[in-house]
């Protein structure tokens, strides 16, 4: 029996009509898609009459530092094994990246599972693109922790020698660019927020300005961020 693929599908961050033709075509065409949350990716699917079946794939599919597959990627593996093909695709972006989806291919390459991108957006990247400053090297880490290691997170942030890029949600962003404050005020911040949406905005300047226009602007500590500090 001839094994099916594992596709990793790049979705829109936020504008609907980001979405690529050959993506559309990928999850028209699969047997099944899996979804960080299925509710999120029913909008973008409505959109563009994907009919095909969904099943989600949490973040906290892995608990307690198990080794072990759970049983949803069990399920996962079986069905790719059986030949089935599955498409990938997060609530917004390029799949693996800080999101479960690398527990999926890890799986699928242990498995002999052919794995093929379909490339597309990523917030990562939209930012850097509009940067205007020089990123041959630079630094990702993801998301801050929520408490504990948080400090040491951004003491790693500002020691960097190459620009860091990292991910923040709206209820922990101003929090932690005061803790970048009190350890790097003059480092310099390109903030994107809502990036490709109808509030989109790119803030610039050092972290003390940076900071102190958000608790001047409250209203806009909306929506997701991305940051490269540099």
């Amino acid at each position: 029996m001839t094994t099916g693929i594992l596709y990793i599908v790049a979705t829109p961050i936020g504008n609907l009509a980001d979405m690529t033709h050959r993506a559309i075509e990928t999850l028209q065409k699969v047997d099944l898609i899996v979804c960080e949350d299925t509710r999120t990716s029913r909008k973008l699917l409505e959109r563009y009459e994907i009919k095909t079946p969904t099943v989600s794939f949490y973040q906290n599919i892995r608990q307690g530092g198990a080794t072990k597959p759970v049983p949803k990627l069990d399920y996962l593996t079986t069905e790719l094994t059986d030949g089935k093909n599955i498409a990938l695709i997060t609530d917004a972006g390029t799949p693996g990246i800080s999101d479960p989806g690398n527990q999926l291919v890890e799986c699928a390459v242990k498995n002999n599972i052919l794995v093929i991108p379909v490339p597309g957006v990523s917030a990562l990247t939209t930012l850097a693109s509009v940067s205007g400053i020089d990123l041959t090297r630079f630094v990702f880490l993801g998301f801050p922790p929520h408490k504990k290691g948080r400090e040491t997170f951004f003491k790693e942030v500002v020691s960097q020698k190459y620009p860091v890029s990292y991910f923040e949600s709206p209820h922990r962003v101003v929090k932690n660019l005061e803790l970048l404050k009190s350890l790097a005020p003059d480092k310099k911040i390109i903030l994107g927020r809502e990036l490709t949406k109808m509030f989109e905005e790119i803030v610039r300047g050092t972290v003390e300005e940076v900071l102190g226009y958000f608790l001047e602007n409250a209203g806009k500590v909306k929506g997701e961020f991305v940051i490269i500090v540099y």
